[in-house]
């Protein structure tokens, strides 16, 4: 770069003629002659205390960095500086050559490199001079304003800073005095001293572009919910495997986000069952009374030729639209200082604003936020008052720190009061999971959930943003307030939690749902659950209806899947015991295991009991099996499991490729894309 500059230079010191002092004269004199007479002025010029074509080039700098607004109008202004440098004064074309001096953050050197000498061969390094004629130029610069504040857009806008760019070599002469007596005194302002802009532009009409939901900061407080993976169990030794069910899809929106952010995921932010839940599929619908029905399929393990896989699937009921009871909803919202950012509370506004439009004219709709401290800033009201509701919603600011303790308890207390017989009351909690005022320990927070959940009301959680998510806080809110969490990262996120599933997140037809499976040792040596570490349940849990678990709601589906290792198998990974009982002593059958699953109907306090018996050669490889069975593949990729062998993203990409079926949505094409972003990063 340095030799195509000299070579630059070069030629443009060729192509400039030797400067004429008589002719410069006679063209000047000309000039104000022709000025005078056809301008017809002949009066005095005006006083200004710009003394000098620098002053005044120095002043134009300054303008042009006070309206600086994003870093791709930083380029161009900095380019018309510099070309403006170069054309004006004669120390310009010396721009091109780097100044020695120059430190490694673009700070400026005390020293600058002057105009080449006529007669020298290398450029002459020296201290600037303090003659008269600089004197003046410096103190006409020092007047130069300060950059305006931010405006409150931008503050909301601005995005996480990024690298430095290749910083640009300015004559300390000209600016340095202005960038440091002009800007040093205002740090909101987003310029920099080293002249670098930090201001993020503004989206148009209050509409978050891509750009601005790209940004991830760096995950300097964010926090997951989860646990090491589940070990493998010797049947012999524990033969029972009891959890609670989860609809949850906040992990795999997450992975998202760090994916197309340029990095893989935290290992701890990659719930499995969440990425295998993440998906619609068309399992067989219930047939009869019952609310949903399992299907059940016993298939080969893609990474383990001698194991095999138990899919689990449950597919809910879902009722006409025309059925569903009426909706008292409660819009809980964060709307602390942490929530500034475009993809937290503007984004959040924006998905508000889809999911109302799939509302009924008599549902009823509240809106409680919280900050510094709780307040309700809509009364009741009817979702056929739709401006009103988009008004309130629209005088949302951030700002404060983050009361959620009160905000919950307001929420909860209005929700009580807007219930009625026959009707649905949730609590749609959107925020980032920062609860820095009154109670913000998860396990204190489940016990709070805990006592709140018996007035009837459902408690739903929306995560917005990346560097301070919570996620172990809304996990433990969700999973307590008998509802589902999810994590908005897009519209298109909002547009699939809030309109094309808010039948299902919204309307439960079961509650405390789990599932017990009970592997028999006589055909199956070992086995191990894919997923569901934080929803793991002892096993006498399972017919206490006391212990909460997961919920199901309308057109829901849940997918569980167990590796299983037959007897005999060459992939059984312990040895046997030498003091082990014999095979006389455990019930001879073919069957591979049996399955449970209990669940309690809305409103009702006893539970039901499905069973049914794990068969060999049971179900079928469905396109919906073999694609879940590829994401629960996906998610062990990224947790770095120790179970998949030589199985690696090239099998799972063609896996979940092969079984995209009609993916009328494109939900499973984006997977697969993104199983092929992560092999890419994974290769860094």
């Amino acid at each position: 770069m340095t030799d195509e500059f000299d070579d630059l230079k070069a030629a443009m010191d060729a192509a400039t003629p030797a400067p004429d002092p008589q002719r410069k004269d006679a063209n000047l004199r000309l000039a104000e002659k022709n000025f005078d007479q056809f301008q017809g002025s002949r009066d005095p010029a005006r006083l200004t205390s710009e003394r000098g074509t620098q002053s005044r080039l120095g002043k134009g700098i300054g303008a042009m960095l006070n309206t600086l607004t994003s870093k791709a109008g930083l380029t161009a202004t900095t380019a018309i500086v510099a070309v403006g440098l170069f054309m004006v004064i004669p120390q310009g074309r010396d721009l091109l050559l780097p100044p020695p001096g120059l430190d490694e953050v673009g700070g400026l050197s005390d020293r600058i490199v002057l105009r080449q000498d006529d007669t020298a061969s290398s450029p002459q390094v020296r201290e600037a001079p303090k003659t008269e004629r600089s004197e003046d130029a410096d103190a006409s610069l020092a007047s130069v304003p300060a950059p305006r504040e931010q405006s409150e857009q931008e503050a909301v806008l601005s995005a996480p800073e990024p690298a430095p760019a290749a910083p640009l070599a300015l004559n300390r002469a000209v600016t340095t005095q202005a960038l440091e007596e002009g800007f040093a005194d205002a740090p909101s302002s987003g310029i920099r001293t080293d002249g670098l802009a930090r201001i993020a532009p503004p989206s148009p009409a209050g509409i978050v572009a891509p750009s601005d939901l790209s940004v991830l900061p760096e995950a300097d407080t964010e926090a997951f919910a989860n646990a090491e993976s589940n070990p493998l169990k010797i049947t012999t030794d524990d033969p029972v495997s009891t959890f609670s069910i989860d609809v949850d899809t906040a992990s795999y929106a997450v992975v998202r986000s760090s994916l197309m952010s340029g990095r893989l995921p935290p290992p701890d932010a990659v719930r499995v069952e969440e990425m295998v839940n993440y998906f619609p599929y068309a399992y067989p619908a219930p047939d009869g009374a019952l609310p949903f029905e399992p299907t059940i399929s016993v298939v080969p393990t893609p990474w383990n030729a001698g194991t095999n896989l138990v899919h689990i699937a449950i597919q809910g009921e879902l009722p006409a639209i025309e059925d569903r009871p009426a909706l008292n909803l409660v819009f809980l919202i964060d709307t602390s200082g942490s929530m500034q950012d475009a993809n937290k509370l503007p984004l959040l506004k924006q998905s508000l604003r889809l999911m109302l439009s799939q509302l009924r004219p008599e549902d009823e709709v509240s809106i409680v936020t919280y900050a510094g401290s709780a307040g309700q800033v809509l009364e009741p009201t009817r979702a056929a008052e739709r401006s009103t509701v988009l008004a309130a919603l629209d005088r949302l600011e951030a700002g404060g720190s983050t009361a959620g303790q009160d905000g919950l308890q307001q929420a909860y207390q209005v929700a009580e009061g807007m219930s009625r017989e026959g009707e649905v009351t949730r609590v749609l909690l959107a925020t980032d999971g920062d609860f820095n005022v009154g109670i913000h320990d998860p396990e204190q927070l489940k016990a709070f959930i805990a006592k709140k959940r018996d007035s009837g009301a459902y408690l739903s959680v929306l995560g917005f943003g990346r560097g301070n998510l919570d996620d172990a806080t809304m996990q433990a809110l969700a999973q307590n307030g008998n509802g589902q969490a999810a994590y908005i990262d897009t519209l298109g996120e909002a547009q699939k939690v809030l309109v094309d599933q808010l039948t299902g997140a919204l309307f439960p037809i079961a509650n405390d749902v789990k599932i017990q499976v009970e592997f028999n040792p006589a055909q199956i040596a070992e086995y191990r659950l894919i997923g569901y570490e934080t929803r793991a349940l002892r096993r006498e849990d399972f017919a206490n209806d006391r212990i909460d678990a997961g919920d199901i709601g309308a057109g829901h589906t849940v997918t569980a899947i167990y590796e299983i290792t037959p007897v005999g198998s060459e992939a059984i990974r312990n040895a046997p015991l030498r003091y082990a009982e014999t095979n006389g002593t455990v019930a001879v059958s073919d069957e591979l295991g049996f399955f449970r699953l209990r669940y309690k109907e809305p409103g009702q306090a006893e539970s039901q009991l499905i069973e049914a018996p794990i068969l060999r050669q049971q179900g079928v490889a469905s396109d919906d099996v073999r694609f879940s069975v590829a994401m629960a593949g996906f998610g062990q990729l990224l947790r770095g499991s120790d179970y998949l062998g030589n199985w690696g993203w090239d099998e799972a990409i063609v896996l979940a490729n092969g079984a995209k079926g009609t993916d009328a949505f494109g939900y499973r094409a984006e997977a697969v894309k993104l199983l092929r972003l992560s092999e890419t990063l994974s290769q860094d």
